[in-house]
């Protein structure tokens, strides 16, 4: 190759790159603002106090685009100290390690790992590595690893498994409780979202001081199909990616992707409620209403989890004790402005999750992001917003 061509070459690679990984807004930056209650001032998972989010993305050669994702309720030692968890199964087509142990004794002792479908035994061995090698855990013999996914085929070599026990370590040590990454990031790389690019969103909402003060978040993994609808606008019908295909006649805006109902969604749940089992499958199921509020009709082929947590200390769980005493818990009275934090903010993060990724190719297919000036000339006919900000 001449030098020229060389120059060329590498000045058209980088403005690729550059368009790959250009500034895209949150739901909110665009003045998209979901539901009634506030969010926290990250407006993130993280915003529920201690709990944290690591990320390790993998992007190799032009056929691996996956990656992992790990929340971390708080504490050096989960197994030592668990957390009160609940799974709810909105419709099951998919691989939750760890979740019927969950149900049935009500508790959470590792973090939660997120991932690609047919990585799931591996990043759960690898869970059960870095739990083993914690302080205190030398006589362990038996351990829970909680890890879901969605299939990422489309965009990656799934086959391939390329998640090493170092892309697990890494996620989970480099946890932060700062701002989440969204978009095109860890777990997120390589989904599709109703046949734009998915990934990994996340939000939270904040209950005024008379009902609590409580937080709720929301983190999800979007590898879903159906009807976008965003703030209420039928944003998949008006730019002519529609479910079931035949309506598409129409709809004869060119279809320039796979358009396909099926999939999966994880959603992870954190709360400062103090919340038992019980109260946490209610919690969990109303995040369902947030994943129909975008379009869902959780479809023969989708698997969508919900895995809820309460981080609140009056409710943590001492491994071997002979007595569980929680210093209180929530009434059920109580629990209603939780069902309404918990469907705004899963509707919030599915939003982010879209918006926030952009155009993604590998293995052979190219996924589109979401076209943001037209979903934003379509909010503003239809009223949703007012202006951009």
């Amino acid at each position: 190759m001449s030098r020229t061509l060389l120059i060329l070459f590498l000045f058209l690679a980088a403005i690729a790159a550059s368009a790959q990984t250009e500034a895209r807004p949150r739901a909110r930056d665009i003045g998209i603002e979901v539901g009634v209650l506030p969010p926290g001032p990250l407006n993130a998972i993280t915003d529920v106090a201690g709990v944290k989010v690591g990320q390790t993305t993998i992007i190799h050669g032009d056929n691996i685009r996956t990656g992992v994702t790990a929340i971390l309720p708080p504490g050096e030692n989960l197994y030592k100290e668990r957390v009160p968890g609940a799974v709810f199964l909105g419709n099951a087509y998919g691989k939750l390690a760890g979740s019927t142990q969950v149900n049935e004794m009500g508790e959470i002792e590792t973090p939660i790992l997120l991932t690609s479908t047919d990585s799931v035994p591996r990043v759960a061995d690898a869970v059960i590595t870095y739990m083993f090698n914690l302080k205190g855990n030398e006589n362990v013999l038996s351990v829970n690893p909680v890890v879901g996914e969605t299939n990422d085929g489309y965009l990656s070599d799934i086959r391939s498994r390329p998640i090493l026990p170092e892309d697990v370590f890494a996620a989970i040590n480099n946890a932060s409780s700062g701002p989440v990454e969204e978009g095109v990031v860890g777990a997120g790389t390589g989904t599709i979202a109703f046949s734009w690019k998915g990934g990994i969103g996340t939000s939270s909402r904040k209950l005024p001081s008379s009902l609590g003060g409580y937080t709720v978040g929301v983190l999800v993994q979007t590898n879903f199909g159906g009807n976008l609808i965003i703030a209420g606008v039928p944003i998949g019908k008006e730019l002519g990616q529609v479910y079931p295909s035949a309506a598409n006649a129409e709809h004869p805006a060119i279809r320039p992707q796979p358009a396909t109902p099926d999939g999966s969604c994880m959603i992870v749940v954190a709360t400062d409620a103090p919340l038992d089992h019980r109260n946490l499958s209610r919690l969990a199921g109303r995040a369902m209403m947030g994943l129909a509020r975008t379009g869902s009709s959780e479809t023969n082929g989708s698997g969508d989890y919900v895995i809820a947590f309460s981080s609140s200390q009056d409710v943590r769980i001492t491994a071997g004790e002979a007595l569980y005493r929680p210093k209180e818990l929530l009434s059920n009275d109580s629990m209603s402005p939780l069902f309404e934090a918990v469907i705004e903010a899963t509707e919030e993060a599915i939003y982010n999750s879209m918006l926030r990724a952009h155009d993604v190719s590998g293995n052979g297919h190219t996924i589109k992001a979401l076209p943001l000036q037209e979903t934003i000339e379509l909010l503003k006919k239809h009223n949703a917003i007012s202006v951009t900000k």
